[in-house]
Order: structure tokens, then C-alpha cells, then sequence
């Protein structure tokens, strides 16, 4: 990936997959489902003091919500294209960085989106302060990000490598 903009997400043809059947799932059988359960709660009766069927709009809407979701993640994704290794931060690489220049407090970590995330290693959003300071930074460079409490924090970044998962 050569380019990178903050609209697009970084993401293997497994993930892709992954979610696009999850969005297939929300959109297909789990509608269906979601519209049954509030047809029969609303023949219960009274809607005002009918629990039942104002959990299944509440579902409703949390489903609906993630369908949003899922549909504009996927279609600013970048699928399959690894980045090249070329010690550049962007996402989809695999970040080293020492706090405040000390090689001794080091953290790695693989820049991506949280869809991309797997148990073997940390990952930060490109669009986590983070993240926003180290894409674009070279090995060698030091990067600046916002804290939490409005202080900035410097880290020396040493190595960015292409995720190989």
C-alpha cells in the first residue's frame, strides 16, 4: 500500500472475509430474524408496557447499526496489498519504538485497524494519537503524540516491517 488516507482500512483477504460474511449474516438471515421476533412481541398487545418487544428494537437497532458500520469499513478497504518494506510507517506494519528515546522501554506493535487485531501482537489505529504520529516516520525518526491529559510524549521509532500475520 503506497498511499494511505484516513478512510481506508488495512486488511487481509482473511479479515475481509471474515467480516464481509459477518455483513452478509446481519443483513440476510439476522434481519429476518429480528423482524420475526418484533412481529410476534408486537402481537402480545400494548406496545407501551411491552418489554419484549422493545428489546427487539433495541437488537433492531444495534444490528442496523453495525450493518453501517461494516459497509463503510469494507468499502474503503485495502485488501491483500502488504506494504512494502521499505522501513516507512503505515499501516500494516509491524512498529518498534522506544519511549522517550530509551532503547530499554521499547513496546512493538502492528499499526492497523482494530477489525485487523489478532491475539499475537498489539495493534493501534492508524487514527489513535499513536498512530497519527508515527505514519509517515521513517526507522531512525523521532515522532511526537498527544496524551491524554493534552501532554505530548516522544518516541524514537526503530523499526517498521510488513506484517506477515
Amino acid at each position: 500500500m503506497t498511499q494511505t488516507s484516513d478512510n481506508v482500512t488495512w486488511l487481509t483477504q482473511e479479515a475481509y472475509n471474515k467480516l464481509k460474511d459477518e455483513l452478509e449474516y446481519l443483513s440476510g438471515p439476522a434481519r429476518t430474524e429480528i423482524t420475526i421476533k418484533i412481529a410476534a412481541a408486537r402481537e402480545e398487545g400494548d406496545l407501551r408496557e411491552n418489554g419484549g418487544y422493545h428489546a427487539a428494537k433495541e437488537e433492531q437497532g444495534k444490528q442496523e447499526l453495525r450493518i453501517r458500520q461494516l459497509t463503510q469499513l469494507l468499502e474503503h478497504a485495502k485488501v491483500g496489498e502488504a506494504p512494502a518494506d521499505d522501513g516507512i510507517v503505515e499501516p500494516g506494519m509491524v512498529v518498534t519504538i522506544a519511549f522517550d528515546g530509551d532503547e530499554n522501554d521499547t513496546t512493538t506493535f502492528l499499526l492497523a485497524s482494530r477489525e485487523y487485531a489478532s491475539g499475537d501482537i498489539e495493534t493501534y489505529s492508524p487514527q489513535s494519537p499513536l498512530g497519527v504520529g508515527v505514519n509517515g516516520k521513517k526507522a531512525g525518526d523521532d515522532a511526537q503524540y498527544e496524551l491524554p491529559n493534552g501532554k505530548k510524549a516522544t518516541v524514537k521509532i526503530l523499526s517498521a516491517k510488513p506484517y506477515t500475520g
